[in-house]
Protein backbone atom coordinates (compact mmCIF):
# COMPACT_ATOMS: atom_id res chain seq x y z
CA UNK A 1 0.00 0.00 0.00
CA UNK A 2 1.38 3.32 -0.97
CA UNK A 3 2.25 5.56 2.20
CA UNK A 4 -0.10 8.47 2.66
CA UNK A 5 2.98 11.11 2.48
CA UNK A 6 4.12 9.26 -1.03
CA UNK A 7 0.54 9.59 -2.40
CA UNK A 8 0.35 13.22 -1.42
CA UNK A 9 3.81 13.81 -2.60
CA UNK A 10 2.43 12.97 -6.10
CA UNK A 11 -0.14 15.49 -6.23
CA UNK A 12 0.75 18.90 -8.25
CA UNK A 13 1.08 20.74 -4.63
CA UNK A 14 0.07 19.07 -1.48
CA UNK A 15 -0.45 21.17 2.21
CA UNK A 16 -1.85 21.14 5.55
CA UNK A 17 -3.90 23.67 6.42
CA UNK A 18 -3.54 27.16 5.07
CA UNK A 19 0.08 26.98 4.64
CA UNK A 20 -0.97 27.18 0.99
CA UNK A 21 -1.11 30.46 1.16
CA UNK A 22 1.75 31.42 4.03
CA UNK A 23 0.26 35.34 4.32
CA UNK A 24 0.17 37.48 1.79
CA UNK A 25 3.24 40.28 0.75
CA UNK A 26 2.70 43.63 -0.33
CA UNK A 27 3.58 44.24 -3.81
CA UNK A 28 7.09 45.02 -3.87
CA UNK A 29 8.77 47.32 -6.15
CA UNK A 30 8.47 50.66 -8.24
CA UNK A 31 10.30 52.57 -10.25
CA UNK A 32 11.58 55.93 -9.90
CA UNK A 33 11.11 56.85 -13.47
CA UNK A 34 12.08 55.96 -16.96
CA UNK A 35 10.35 53.14 -19.43
CA UNK A 36 11.52 49.53 -19.29
CA UNK A 37 12.43 48.34 -23.22
CA UNK A 38 9.95 47.71 -25.39
CA UNK A 39 10.33 44.37 -27.53
CA UNK A 40 10.85 40.92 -26.82
CA UNK A 41 13.91 39.90 -24.71
CA UNK A 42 17.43 39.70 -26.33
CA UNK A 43 19.80 37.09 -24.92
CA UNK A 44 24.00 37.43 -24.60
CA UNK A 45 25.67 39.94 -23.12
CA UNK A 46 27.50 40.65 -20.03
CA UNK A 47 25.83 42.89 -17.40
CA UNK A 48 28.37 45.02 -15.21
CA UNK A 49 26.80 45.50 -11.64
CA UNK A 50 28.41 47.45 -9.43
CA UNK A 51 28.56 46.79 -5.77
CA UNK A 52 28.57 48.63 -2.64
CA UNK A 53 30.39 46.82 -0.51
CA UNK A 54 32.27 43.42 -0.80
CA UNK A 55 30.71 39.98 -0.82
CA UNK A 56 31.68 38.40 2.36
CA UNK A 57 31.36 34.64 1.29
CA UNK A 58 31.07 32.69 -1.73
CA UNK A 59 28.84 30.07 0.04
CA UNK A 60 24.99 31.03 0.13
CA UNK A 61 24.89 29.04 3.49
CA UNK A 62 26.87 31.81 5.04
CA UNK A 63 25.36 34.29 3.32
CA UNK A 64 23.98 37.17 4.87
CA UNK A 65 24.20 40.67 4.01
CA UNK A 66 22.41 41.87 1.09
CA UNK A 67 25.25 42.39 -1.60
CA UNK A 68 26.27 38.81 -1.22
CA UNK A 69 23.15 37.66 -1.43
CA UNK A 70 22.82 39.46 -4.98
CA UNK A 71 25.58 37.18 -5.94
CA UNK A 72 24.90 34.04 -4.08
CA UNK A 73 21.27 33.56 -5.21
CA UNK A 74 22.39 33.15 -8.77
CA UNK A 75 24.35 30.14 -8.63
CA UNK A 76 21.92 27.66 -6.21
CA UNK A 77 18.43 26.89 -6.50
CA UNK A 78 15.73 25.81 -3.77
CA UNK A 79 13.95 23.41 -2.98
CA UNK A 80 10.67 25.69 -3.42
CA UNK A 81 10.60 29.72 -4.06
CA UNK A 82 7.61 32.32 -2.95
CA UNK A 83 6.40 34.61 -4.94
CA UNK A 84 7.26 37.93 -4.05
CA UNK A 85 3.64 39.54 -4.85
CA UNK A 86 1.80 37.17 -3.51
CA UNK A 87 3.91 34.94 -0.57
CA UNK A 88 2.56 31.85 -2.00
CA UNK A 89 5.11 28.98 -2.04
CA UNK A 90 5.68 27.87 -5.73
CA UNK A 91 7.20 24.67 -7.42
CA UNK A 92 11.60 24.94 -7.73
CA UNK A 93 13.70 21.84 -7.48
CA UNK A 94 10.55 20.18 -6.07
CA UNK A 95 7.62 19.58 -8.37
CA UNK A 96 5.48 18.52 -5.07
CA UNK A 97 6.18 18.48 -1.23
CA UNK A 98 4.06 17.67 1.54
CA UNK A 99 3.90 19.03 5.28
CA UNK A 100 2.30 16.73 8.18
CA UNK A 101 -0.20 17.99 10.66
CA UNK A 102 2.23 18.51 13.32
CA UNK A 103 4.49 20.45 10.98
CA UNK A 104 6.94 17.85 12.28
CA UNK A 105 7.80 16.22 8.56
CA UNK A 106 8.50 17.70 5.62
CA UNK A 107 8.32 15.61 2.15
CA UNK A 108 9.89 16.90 -1.14
CA UNK A 109 9.63 15.30 -4.54
CA UNK A 110 12.04 16.57 -6.66
CA UNK A 111 11.72 17.28 -10.41
CA UNK A 112 13.56 14.97 -12.87
CA UNK A 113 16.63 15.40 -14.46
CA UNK A 114 17.88 18.17 -12.25
CA UNK A 115 22.17 18.03 -12.17
CA UNK A 116 24.57 20.15 -11.05
CA UNK A 117 27.20 22.39 -13.18
CA UNK A 118 29.70 19.84 -12.48
CA UNK A 119 27.85 17.45 -14.12
CA UNK A 120 26.76 15.52 -11.32
CA UNK A 121 22.68 15.01 -10.60
CA UNK A 122 20.85 16.45 -7.82
CA UNK A 123 18.89 13.76 -5.82
CA UNK A 124 17.25 13.37 -2.49
CA UNK A 125 20.34 12.21 -1.53
CA UNK A 126 21.69 15.81 -2.51
CA UNK A 127 18.83 17.25 -0.38
CA UNK A 128 19.86 14.73 2.65
CA UNK A 129 23.67 16.06 2.52
CA UNK A 130 23.29 19.52 2.16
CA UNK A 131 21.07 19.95 5.42
CA UNK A 132 23.22 18.11 7.40
CA UNK A 133 26.55 19.95 6.01
CA UNK A 134 24.59 22.99 6.73
CA UNK A 135 23.86 21.95 10.50
CA UNK A 136 27.52 21.07 10.91
CA UNK A 137 28.72 24.19 10.08
CA UNK A 138 27.74 26.11 13.24
CA UNK A 139 25.48 29.24 13.87
CA UNK A 140 28.72 31.26 14.19
CA UNK A 141 29.48 30.79 10.48
CA UNK A 142 25.35 29.98 9.31
CA UNK A 143 23.88 31.62 11.97
CA UNK A 144 20.14 32.19 9.46
CA UNK A 145 20.31 28.25 7.74
CA UNK A 146 21.29 27.26 11.23
CA UNK A 147 18.53 28.72 12.85
CA UNK A 148 15.91 27.09 9.83
CA UNK A 149 16.51 23.73 10.54
CA UNK A 150 15.64 24.31 14.49
CA UNK A 151 14.87 20.83 15.82
CA UNK A 152 16.28 18.97 13.04
CA UNK A 153 16.79 15.40 13.68
CA UNK A 154 17.40 13.97 9.85
CA UNK A 155 16.64 13.65 6.56
CA UNK A 156 15.45 10.28 4.92
CA UNK A 157 16.24 9.50 1.17
CA UNK A 158 12.39 7.38 0.43
CA UNK A 159 13.75 6.93 -3.24
CA UNK A 160 15.84 9.25 -5.47
CA UNK A 161 13.83 11.68 -6.22
CA UNK A 162 11.79 12.26 -2.36
CA UNK A 163 13.51 13.07 0.88
CA UNK A 164 11.77 13.66 4.32
CA UNK A 165 13.07 16.53 6.21
CA UNK A 166 12.03 15.42 9.99
CA UNK A 167 12.21 17.63 13.22
CA UNK A 168 11.96 16.96 17.23
CA UNK A 169 9.66 19.84 17.36
CA UNK A 170 7.15 21.31 15.05
CA UNK A 171 8.44 23.48 13.02
CA UNK A 172 5.99 25.14 10.82
CA UNK A 173 8.53 27.67 9.01
CA UNK A 174 10.69 25.45 7.13
CA UNK A 175 8.96 25.26 3.98
CA UNK A 176 9.17 29.16 2.94
CA UNK A 177 12.75 28.83 4.84
CA UNK A 178 13.82 26.01 1.61
CA UNK A 179 12.95 29.04 -0.27
CA UNK A 180 15.67 30.78 0.81
CA UNK A 181 18.89 30.92 -0.48
CA UNK A 182 20.50 29.84 2.45
CA UNK A 183 19.33 26.49 2.47
CA UNK A 184 19.76 26.49 -1.72
CA UNK A 185 21.23 22.87 -2.87
CA UNK A 186 24.61 22.78 -3.71
CA UNK A 187 26.98 19.46 -5.11
CA UNK A 188 28.70 17.26 -2.78
CA UNK A 189 31.76 18.22 -4.07
CA UNK A 190 31.58 21.64 -2.12
CA UNK A 191 29.31 20.59 1.16
CA UNK A 192 32.00 18.64 2.13
CA UNK A 193 34.38 21.16 1.86
CA UNK A 194 35.34 23.24 5.54
CA UNK A 195 33.32 26.49 6.16
CA UNK A 196 36.74 28.71 5.04
CA UNK A 197 37.29 26.20 1.79
CA UNK A 198 33.33 26.96 1.09
CA UNK A 199 33.82 30.80 0.82
CA UNK A 200 36.28 31.31 -1.96
CA UNK A 201 34.48 30.90 -4.79
CA UNK A 202 34.39 27.45 -6.25
CA UNK A 203 31.18 26.37 -4.77
CA UNK A 204 28.83 24.25 -7.32
CA UNK A 205 25.17 24.75 -7.71
CA UNK A 206 22.11 24.04 -10.22
CA UNK A 207 21.14 27.39 -10.82
CA UNK A 208 21.45 29.39 -13.49
CA UNK A 209 24.82 30.87 -12.93
CA UNK A 210 28.00 29.43 -11.99
CA UNK A 211 31.43 30.87 -10.50
CA UNK A 212 34.06 32.14 -13.59
CA UNK A 213 36.12 33.96 -11.20
CA UNK A 214 35.94 35.29 -7.45
CA UNK A 215 38.34 38.00 -6.43
CA UNK A 216 37.69 38.82 -2.85
CA UNK A 217 36.65 42.28 -2.20
CA UNK A 218 37.34 42.94 -5.70
CA UNK A 219 34.75 41.34 -8.28
CA UNK A 220 33.01 38.17 -9.15
CA UNK A 221 32.34 36.80 -12.26
CA UNK A 222 29.42 34.65 -12.68
CA UNK A 223 28.51 32.54 -16.42
CA UNK A 224 25.34 31.68 -17.87
CA UNK A 225 24.61 27.51 -16.99
CA UNK A 226 23.63 26.21 -20.49
CA UNK A 227 21.11 23.17 -20.57
CA UNK A 228 19.42 25.13 -17.35
CA UNK A 229 16.05 23.37 -17.48
CA UNK A 230 14.34 23.44 -14.13
CA UNK A 231 13.82 26.75 -13.12
CA UNK A 232 11.25 28.22 -10.60
CA UNK A 233 7.94 29.17 -11.38
CA UNK A 234 7.99 32.47 -10.65
CA UNK A 235 10.49 32.86 -13.66
CA UNK A 236 8.84 34.45 -16.35
CA UNK A 237 10.38 32.00 -19.00
CA UNK A 238 11.94 28.93 -18.57
CA UNK A 239 14.74 27.49 -19.95
CA UNK A 240 18.71 29.40 -20.10
CA UNK A 241 19.20 32.66 -18.54
CA UNK A 242 19.13 35.61 -21.02
CA UNK A 243 22.80 37.15 -20.47
CA UNK A 244 25.56 34.91 -20.75
CA UNK A 245 27.64 36.98 -17.91
CA UNK A 246 27.86 38.96 -14.74
CA UNK A 247 30.49 40.72 -14.06
CA UNK A 248 30.24 42.31 -10.28
CA UNK A 249 32.75 45.03 -9.05
CA UNK A 250 33.16 46.28 -5.49
CA UNK A 251 32.05 50.20 -5.82
CA UNK A 252 32.01 51.67 -2.70
CA UNK A 253 31.94 55.01 -3.48
CA UNK A 254 27.97 56.06 -4.30
CA UNK A 255 29.17 58.71 -6.64
CA UNK A 256 31.21 57.01 -8.35
CA UNK A 257 29.22 53.84 -9.32
CA UNK A 258 26.20 56.64 -9.80
CA UNK A 259 28.77 58.50 -12.26
CA UNK A 260 29.76 54.85 -13.97
CA UNK A 261 25.88 54.13 -14.57
CA UNK A 262 25.34 57.58 -16.43
CA UNK A 263 29.00 56.87 -18.72
CA UNK A 264 27.96 53.36 -19.82
CA UNK A 265 30.36 51.63 -17.52
CA UNK A 266 27.83 49.94 -15.49
CA UNK A 267 24.37 48.69 -16.68
CA UNK A 268 23.31 48.67 -12.77
CA UNK A 269 24.12 49.63 -9.20
CA UNK A 270 23.56 48.92 -5.51
CA UNK A 271 22.02 51.60 -2.65
CA UNK A 272 21.32 54.54 -5.03
CA UNK A 273 21.18 57.57 -2.81
CA UNK A 274 18.20 59.87 -3.31
CA UNK A 275 20.21 62.77 -4.77
CA UNK A 276 21.78 60.10 -7.22
CA UNK A 277 18.42 59.85 -8.36
CA UNK A 278 17.79 62.63 -10.58
CA UNK A 279 21.59 62.45 -11.97
CA UNK A 280 20.53 58.64 -13.09
CA UNK A 281 17.25 59.70 -14.77
CA UNK A 282 18.88 62.28 -16.73
CA UNK A 283 20.98 59.78 -18.29
CA UNK A 284 18.03 58.09 -19.29
CA UNK A 285 17.76 55.23 -16.22
CA UNK A 286 15.76 54.95 -13.34
CA UNK A 287 15.79 53.87 -10.20
CA UNK A 288 13.81 50.16 -9.24
CA UNK A 289 12.79 50.77 -5.14
CA UNK A 290 11.46 47.68 -3.45
CA UNK A 291 11.43 47.45 0.56
CA UNK A 292 12.49 44.66 2.68
CA UNK A 293 10.89 42.36 4.49
CA UNK A 294 12.13 41.36 7.82
CA UNK A 295 13.59 43.14 10.61
CA UNK A 296 13.75 46.50 10.07
CA UNK A 297 16.75 48.97 11.12
CA UNK A 298 16.96 49.32 14.62
CA UNK A 299 19.56 49.72 17.55
CA UNK A 300 19.54 46.16 19.22
CA UNK A 301 20.36 46.75 23.09
CA UNK A 302 22.64 44.51 24.97
CA UNK A 303 21.05 43.93 28.01
CA UNK A 304 23.68 42.85 30.25
CA UNK A 305 25.63 46.48 29.76
CA UNK A 306 26.04 49.55 31.60
CA UNK A 307 23.13 51.85 31.38
CA UNK A 308 21.25 49.13 28.95
CA UNK A 309 20.38 46.86 32.03
CA UNK A 310 17.99 49.26 33.00
CA UNK A 311 14.11 48.87 31.02
CA UNK A 312 13.70 52.62 31.58
CA UNK A 313 16.22 53.12 29.69
CA UNK A 314 15.47 50.81 26.70
CA UNK A 315 11.89 52.11 27.12
CA UNK A 316 13.09 56.10 26.87
CA UNK A 317 14.75 54.87 23.12
CA UNK A 318 11.20 54.66 21.48
CA UNK A 319 9.67 57.97 21.86
CA UNK A 320 13.29 59.80 21.73
CA UNK A 321 14.20 58.69 18.20
CA UNK A 322 12.00 60.96 15.64
CA UNK A 323 11.95 58.41 12.69
CA UNK A 324 10.40 60.54 9.97
CA UNK A 325 12.94 63.10 10.39
CA UNK A 326 15.30 60.28 9.41
CA UNK A 327 13.04 59.53 6.39
CA UNK A 328 12.88 63.35 5.09
CA UNK A 329 17.06 63.88 5.96
CA UNK A 330 19.04 61.00 5.00
CA UNK A 331 16.59 58.74 3.01
CA UNK A 332 13.67 60.15 1.09
CA UNK A 333 10.02 59.49 0.15
CA UNK A 334 10.60 56.00 -0.98
CA UNK A 335 11.77 54.73 2.63
CA UNK A 336 9.61 53.77 5.35
CA UNK A 337 9.48 54.43 9.13
CA UNK A 338 9.75 51.45 11.27
CA UNK A 339 6.56 50.85 13.49
CA UNK A 340 7.48 47.45 14.76
CA UNK A 341 10.38 45.06 15.07
CA UNK A 342 8.72 43.61 11.86
CA UNK A 343 8.83 46.11 8.80
CA UNK A 344 6.16 46.16 6.85
CA UNK A 345 6.10 43.69 4.09
CA UNK A 346 6.82 41.21 6.64
CA UNK A 347 3.84 38.40 6.42
CA UNK A 348 2.29 38.63 9.96
CA UNK A 349 3.15 42.51 10.28
CA UNK A 350 1.36 44.70 12.87
CA UNK A 351 1.74 48.61 12.55
CA UNK A 352 2.60 49.29 16.42
CA UNK A 353 2.86 52.69 15.87
CA UNK A 354 1.01 54.21 18.98
CA UNK A 355 3.80 52.88 20.89
CA UNK A 356 6.98 53.49 18.34
CA UNK A 357 5.97 57.50 18.38
CA UNK A 358 8.23 60.35 18.78
CA UNK A 359 7.45 61.81 21.71
CA UNK A 360 10.62 63.90 23.45
CA UNK A 361 8.73 65.01 26.55
CA UNK A 362 7.55 60.97 26.93
CA UNK A 363 10.76 60.13 26.93
CA UNK A 364 12.15 62.59 29.57
CA UNK A 365 9.30 61.48 31.86
CA UNK A 366 10.25 58.10 31.87
CA UNK A 367 13.99 58.96 32.36
CA UNK A 368 12.96 61.44 35.42
CA UNK A 369 11.04 58.84 36.93
CA UNK A 370 13.58 55.76 37.17
CA UNK A 371 16.04 58.36 38.69
CA UNK A 372 17.94 59.67 35.61
CA UNK A 373 18.54 63.19 35.97
CA UNK A 374 20.26 66.01 33.86
CA UNK A 375 23.94 66.21 34.51
CA UNK A 376 26.31 69.64 33.81
CA UNK A 377 26.34 69.09 29.91
CA UNK A 378 22.78 67.78 29.87
CA UNK A 379 23.74 63.56 29.84
CA UNK A 380 21.56 62.09 32.65
CA UNK A 381 23.42 60.64 35.02
CA UNK A 382 21.97 57.98 37.70
CA UNK A 383 24.22 57.06 41.07
CA UNK A 384 27.55 58.27 39.19
CA UNK A 385 26.58 56.43 35.89
CA UNK A 386 26.48 58.64 32.76
CA UNK A 387 23.55 57.67 30.75
CA UNK A 388 25.96 56.83 27.52
CA UNK A 389 26.36 53.90 25.23
CA UNK A 390 28.32 52.87 21.63
CA UNK A 391 26.37 51.88 19.02
CA UNK A 392 28.58 49.19 16.58
CA UNK A 393 27.56 49.18 12.87
CA UNK A 394 28.48 48.74 9.47
CA UNK A 395 28.46 50.22 6.20
CA UNK A 396 26.19 47.56 4.82
CA UNK A 397 24.11 50.33 4.19
CA UNK A 398 25.14 53.54 2.65
CA UNK A 399 23.04 55.24 4.33
CA UNK A 400 23.92 54.19 7.82
CA UNK A 401 26.26 56.65 9.29
CA UNK A 402 24.06 59.60 8.30
CA UNK A 403 21.49 57.80 10.42
CA UNK A 404 23.44 57.37 13.55
CA UNK A 405 24.59 61.01 13.37
CA UNK A 406 20.91 62.45 13.11
CA UNK A 407 19.47 60.05 15.82
CA UNK A 408 22.76 61.10 18.01
CA UNK A 409 21.73 65.13 17.72
CA UNK A 410 18.04 63.13 19.20
CA UNK A 411 19.12 60.84 21.67
CA UNK A 412 21.02 64.01 22.85
CA UNK A 413 18.17 66.35 23.41
CA UNK A 414 16.20 63.99 26.24
CA UNK A 415 19.90 63.63 27.56
CA UNK A 416 21.42 60.36 26.52
CA UNK A 417 24.65 60.09 25.10
CA UNK A 418 25.41 57.70 22.09
CA UNK A 419 28.64 56.78 20.99
CA UNK A 420 28.92 55.62 16.62
CA UNK A 421 31.53 52.77 16.69
CA UNK A 422 31.68 51.66 12.79
CA UNK A 423 33.29 48.61 12.30
CA UNK A 424 34.41 46.31 9.23
CA UNK A 425 32.18 43.92 7.89
CA UNK A 426 34.22 40.76 9.67
CA UNK A 427 34.94 42.84 13.44
CA UNK A 428 30.92 43.47 12.72
CA UNK A 429 30.82 39.62 12.15
CA UNK A 430 33.17 38.70 14.51
CA UNK A 431 31.99 41.24 17.51
CA UNK A 432 27.82 40.53 17.17
CA UNK A 433 28.60 36.78 17.49
CA UNK A 434 30.82 37.64 20.86
CA UNK A 435 28.29 39.72 21.78
CA UNK A 436 30.61 42.29 21.87
CA UNK A 437 28.93 45.34 21.61
CA UNK A 438 26.49 48.30 23.67
CA UNK A 439 24.48 48.81 20.75
CA UNK A 440 24.38 46.80 17.63
CA UNK A 441 22.19 49.01 14.45
CA UNK A 442 22.13 46.50 11.74
CA UNK A 443 18.48 44.82 9.72
CA UNK A 444 17.58 41.58 8.85
CA UNK A 445 15.69 40.20 5.72
CA UNK A 446 13.29 37.26 5.47
CA UNK A 447 9.76 37.01 3.89
CA UNK A 448 8.92 35.51 6.61
CA UNK A 449 7.35 36.08 10.62
CA UNK A 450 9.16 33.32 11.99
CA UNK A 451 12.39 35.65 11.67
CA UNK A 452 11.43 37.23 15.57
CA UNK A 453 12.50 33.64 16.89
CA UNK A 454 15.81 33.83 14.91
CA UNK A 455 16.59 36.79 16.07
CA UNK A 456 15.11 36.88 19.56
CA UNK A 457 14.87 33.35 20.59
CA UNK A 458 16.37 32.51 24.00
CA UNK A 459 17.83 29.87 21.81
CA UNK A 460 19.02 31.15 18.89
CA UNK A 461 21.04 34.16 17.60
CA UNK A 462 20.07 36.13 20.91
CA UNK A 463 22.47 39.24 20.53
CA UNK A 464 20.31 41.05 23.69
CA UNK A 465 21.81 38.56 25.58
CA UNK A 466 18.90 37.96 27.43
CA UNK A 467 17.79 35.52 29.66
CA UNK A 468 14.50 33.33 29.80
CA UNK A 469 11.14 35.16 29.67
CA UNK A 470 7.60 33.47 29.47
CA UNK A 471 5.67 35.18 27.86
CA UNK A 472 8.28 36.18 25.32
CA UNK A 473 9.39 32.70 24.75
CA UNK A 474 6.15 31.00 24.89
CA UNK A 475 4.87 32.83 21.49
CA UNK A 476 8.10 31.97 20.19
CA UNK A 477 7.28 28.75 20.04
CA UNK A 478 3.89 28.42 19.24
CA UNK A 479 4.17 30.36 16.08
CA UNK A 480 6.22 26.63 15.59
CA UNK A 481 3.49 24.67 16.26
CA UNK A 482 0.76 25.90 14.06
CA UNK A 483 -0.20 25.51 10.38
CA UNK A 484 -2.94 27.79 10.42
CA UNK A 485 -1.85 31.40 9.03
CA UNK A 486 -4.51 33.38 10.96
CA UNK A 487 -3.29 31.87 14.11
CA UNK A 488 0.40 31.87 13.16
CA UNK A 489 -0.35 35.66 12.21
CA UNK A 490 -1.89 36.35 15.33
CA UNK A 491 0.83 35.20 17.49
CA UNK A 492 3.30 36.81 15.55
CA UNK A 493 1.64 39.89 16.18
CA UNK A 494 1.85 39.49 19.97
CA UNK A 495 5.64 38.59 19.72
CA UNK A 496 5.66 41.70 18.32
CA UNK A 497 4.87 43.93 20.68
CA UNK A 498 6.79 41.47 23.73
CA UNK A 499 9.75 41.79 22.03
CA UNK A 500 8.72 46.22 22.88
CA UNK A 501 7.81 45.43 25.93
CA UNK A 502 11.32 43.79 26.74
CA UNK A 503 13.44 46.80 24.72
CA UNK A 504 15.00 44.03 22.75
CA UNK A 505 14.61 46.76 19.51
CA UNK A 506 14.54 50.19 18.83
CA UNK A 507 13.72 50.49 15.27
CA UNK A 508 13.95 53.29 13.26
CA UNK A 509 13.77 53.04 9.47
CA UNK A 510 12.79 50.12 7.09
CA UNK A 511 15.57 49.15 4.44
CA UNK A 512 14.21 49.63 1.12
CA UNK A 513 16.66 48.38 -2.03
CA UNK A 514 17.26 51.08 -4.70
CA UNK A 515 18.75 49.81 -7.97
CA UNK A 516 20.10 52.20 -10.61
CA UNK A 517 19.64 50.53 -13.90
CA UNK A 518 20.89 51.84 -17.07
CA UNK A 519 18.65 52.37 -19.98
CA UNK A 520 20.23 49.17 -21.71
CA UNK A 521 18.92 47.21 -19.10
CA UNK A 522 15.68 45.37 -18.52
CA UNK A 523 13.81 43.25 -15.97
CA UNK A 524 15.71 43.08 -13.13
CA UNK A 525 13.69 41.67 -10.88
CA UNK A 526 13.66 41.34 -6.74
CA UNK A 527 12.57 37.94 -5.21
CA UNK A 528 10.37 37.67 -2.07
CA UNK A 529 12.75 38.52 0.43
CA UNK A 530 14.09 41.52 -2.02
CA UNK A 531 17.20 40.53 -3.22
CA UNK A 532 17.67 40.72 -6.80
CA UNK A 533 17.34 37.45 -9.03
CA UNK A 534 18.96 37.77 -12.50
CA UNK A 535 17.63 35.11 -14.51
CA UNK A 536 14.98 36.96 -16.82
CA UNK A 537 17.30 40.02 -16.83
CA UNK A 538 18.34 40.82 -20.51
CA UNK A 539 20.52 43.65 -22.14
CA UNK A 540 19.49 45.96 -24.83
CA UNK A 541 22.74 45.97 -27.73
Amino acid sequence: MRSPVLAAAKRPVALVGALAATFTLAACGSDSGGAENAGPPQPGGTLRYGLSTAPTCSDPAQSSTNQTIYVTRQVVDSLVDQDPETGVIKPWLADSWFVSADAKSFTFHLKDGITFSDGTPLTADSVRKNFDATLALGGAKAPLAVSYLAGYTGSTVVDPRTVRVDFGVPNAQFLQATSTSQLGIQADSTVTKSADDRCLGTNIGSGPFTYADWKQNASVTLAKRTGYNWGSAVFAKQGDAYLDKIAFTVVPESGVRTGSLGSGQLDAISDALPQDVAQIEGSGGRVQFTSNPGIPFGLQPNVNRGPLRDPAVRAAFLPAINRQELVDTVLGPQFKTATSPLASRTPGFVDLSSRVKFDQNAAKQILDKAGWTPGADGIRVKDGQRLSASVMYASVFAGNQAILELTQQQLRAVGIELKLDPVSVPDWTTRQNAKDFEFNYYNSTRADGDILRTTFGVDQRNLNGRGPNEKLDALLTAELSTTDSAERARIIGEAQGAVLDEGLWIPTVELSQAIGIAKSTSDVKFEASARLQFHDTWLRR
